[in-house]
């Protein structure tokens, strides 16, 4: 599985959380929001993650924009965390791209990981 990190902010520490929770089971590959976006079009990666400060503005507007928003879902939103039930069934649905706040990086990476290595 190949993820691509867009998104506006700490974008690193992302990388390093996908990695942490899959270990040699997935390629990251960090780019501008627009690369990220078009990596996914491309069929480049499978999927993008990307944060912002209310996880659906910079974190997705570039992928909302390429893919169309039945392909992207915002999992966290300032006060909103992450929740497992809400991740596994935008997966379900067949999302590609998944933003979230940055303070909540840690569980929403991993709940994603968890729901996207059961596919």
């Amino acid at each position: 599985m190949r993820i691509v990190i867009g998104g506006q902010v700490e974008k690193a520490e992302i990388e390093a959380l996908v990695k942490k929770f899959s270990g040699e089971q997935v390629q990251t590959m960090i780019k501008s929001d627009l690369e990220a976006a078009m990596a996914i079009k491309s069929g480049e990666a499978d999927y993008y993650f990307g944060a912002c400060h209310t996880g659906g503005g910079g974190a997705l507007a570039m992928a909302i924009a390429l893919l169309g928003k039945q392909q992207c879902a915002t999992i966290s939103m300032p006060g909103q965390p992450p929740t497992k039930d809400k991740v596994e069934e935008a997966v379900a649905q067949g999302a590609k791209a998944f933003g979230f706040t940055g303070d909540h990086k840690e569980k929403a990476v991993q709940y994603l990981i968890e729901a996207l290595l059961k596919r």
